[in-house]
């Protein structure tokens, strides 16, 4: 944004009819509805969302078309309009145990109890570009089997039940997690304001700190436990009522890294636990965001400080 000079108002009024004569381009060619750019361009409106901290995909597929494509002014749109919105109540914590998996992989087990679950991903495509989409031919119907009813188990459940990884850990009864969209951030953090501030950042930022702890920026040495796409439902608990009230459910990116670790004065020799989650479907975020939280449990665990990574500051 430039705001090192001071126009005219006539000058300001004109450049944002441009604005919206550029966004609109050529007028023989038909304008995007936001239905197609949710349905179509769905990594895209994801992301928005979840650096926005709103889950809503018309919003984030309007912000898309107001900011031109420009991503980090979608976002910054949706944040600003999330300011507006009143707040009447606290969901139930999200069991993302149950989730209804669409995609669940890992790099722990060969053989993983459930399956792997390979779901839409571009991992086996050969990166070639498909002129079929420019002539706008069919889409072939996939194979599709029923869901299945039990929940898929976590892989971190099977390493605690082995006793090869440090435990989840218990959130006291009397704990208010914290919100940083009204609190300004305070140092140090606790672990929640820090995955709070994780999940909404920026994902070329997250991706570069990340990648650093594999160049030896940290000495993070970790497996993908498990990454699992798939929908959660909401609850909502109403005074009035004896149970909770089922608001939806939500498509969310969960990923656990799993961390080798030698052991300190704090802590024994066991695997550790990196945590990410996100809206929608983006696991580059979500593994990202894992290893930032495994390299900024640093001084939890007895570690040295050493570099960025682990430095929340």
């Amino acid at each position: 944004m430039y705001v090192a000079v001071k126009g005219g108002e006539a000058a300001i009024a004109n450049a944002h009819r441009l604005l919206a004569d550029r966004r609109r381009g050529d007028r023989s060619v038909p304008a995007l509805r936001l239905d197609q750019i949710a349905e179509q361009l769905a990594l895209g409106v994801d992301r928005v969302m979840s650096e926005g901290s709103l889950y809503d995909r018309e919003l984030a597929a309007l912000a898309v078309v107001q900011a031109r494509g420009d991503m980090i002014e979608a976002i910054f749109l949706v944040r600003a309009y999330r300011t507006t919105l009143p707040r009447f109540g606290y969901t139930n914590p999200a069991d993302t145990g149950a989730m209804q998996v669409e995609r669940r992989v890992s790099a722990t087990y060969k053989d993983l109890p459930g399956g792997q679950v390979l779901g839409p991903t571009f991992d086996y495509t050969h990166r070639l570009l498909d002129p079929e989409l420019a002539a706008g031919v069919d889409v072939e119907t996939p194979t599709q089997r029923p869901a299945e009813a039990e929940a898929m188990p976590r892989v971190s459940s099977i390493l605690a039940h082995e006793g090869l990884i440090e435990a989840d850990g218990d959130m006291p009864l009397d704990h208010i997690p914290g919100d940083i969209t009204r609190e300004p951030l305070q140092f140090p953090m606790a672990r929640d304001i820090r995955l709070q501030a994780l999940s909404r950042g920026d994902e070329g930022f997250l991706l570069a700190l990340g990648y650093s702890t594999q160049r030896g920026y940290a000495r993070n040495h970790p497996f993908v436990g498990e990454i699992r796409i798939g929908e959660v439902e909401l609850e909502l608990d109403v005074p009035e009522l004896p149970f909770a009230v089922p608001l939806g459910s939500i498509r969310v990116t969960e990923c656990q890294m799993v961390n080798q670790f030698k052991g300190s004065a704090k802590a024994p020799p066991q695997f550790t636990r990196g945590y990410g989650l996100v809206f929608g479907q983006s696991e580059r975020k979500a593994m990202a965001m894992a290893l930032c939280d495994r390299a900024l449990r640093a001084s939890e665990l007895g570690e040295d400080v050493i570099a960025a990574a682990q430095d929340e500051e």
